[in-house]
């Protein structure tokens, strides 16, 4: 789950973002200030737009709203408020984490690709770099699926080249950190980093 709200922008509207799907296949149900979004076919929730969201709570921010408990109750609040049965539920773990290259393989179709498989502690994930940098045995920062980019991406299951990632290893200019070097490369941590912990504390 995915929260945005930015008054300025688009007006008093909070959004909730469950899942991405073609827009062909999006249909539109509207009760009193909210209106759910779903998959024509299969009835599959994949967001809620909260309109006069600051009749509810305060929200602020210009973007990607932290995820935490209490913001989440608001929403299942207004969502039951407006007539809807669905109460969400969120994932709350970490999801710029720390990652260990297990392996890089050269993406079968696409030379400046790799395709690594990356341990992130509880878990390995396969994920398509085009960073020249990469190479197996190095730790590196992870963001998983769901995770917000400073730049405002969304990272969600891909497939780059008929091949499947489920991640992207993050370059220090992607995080936004300070001192960052402009030329393309991820960024390589230290040994002192520990596989699975959450990269911002």
């Amino acid at each position: 789950m995915n929260i945005f709200y930015n008054r300025e922008g688009i007006g008093d509207v909070l959004l909730v973002s469950l899942k991405t799907i073609d827009p062909e296949q999006r249909a539109f149900e509207k009760k009193g200030d909210v209106a759910r979004i779903f998959h024509e076919e299969t009835g599959e929730t994949v967001g809620y737009n909260i309109f006069n969201a600051s009749n509810y709570d305060e929200f602020t921010g210009n973007g990607s709203i932290d995820l935490n408990e209490e913001i989440v109750s608001v929403i299942n609040e207004i969502l039951a408020k407006n007539g809807f049965s669905e109460q969400l539920k969120a994932d709350f773990s970490p999801k710029f984490v720390v990652g260990y290259v297990k392996e890089k393989e050269k993406h079968p179709k696409a030379d400046k690709l790799s395709v690594c498989k990356v341990d992130v502690g509880n878990e390995v994930l396969q994920i398509v770099c085009g960073a020249p940098n990469v190479e197996a045995g190095q730790k590196v920062v992870v963001a998983k699926i769901g995770a917000v980019m400073p730049s405002g991406l969304v990272i969600r299951e891909a497939e780059l080249r008929g091949v499947p990632s489920y991640g992207m290893i993050c370059s220090a200019r992607e995080l936004d950190l300070p001192n960052a070097p402009q030329e393309k490369g991820i960024l390589v941590l230290s040994d002192e980093y520990e596989v699975g912990q959450p990269f911002f504390k």
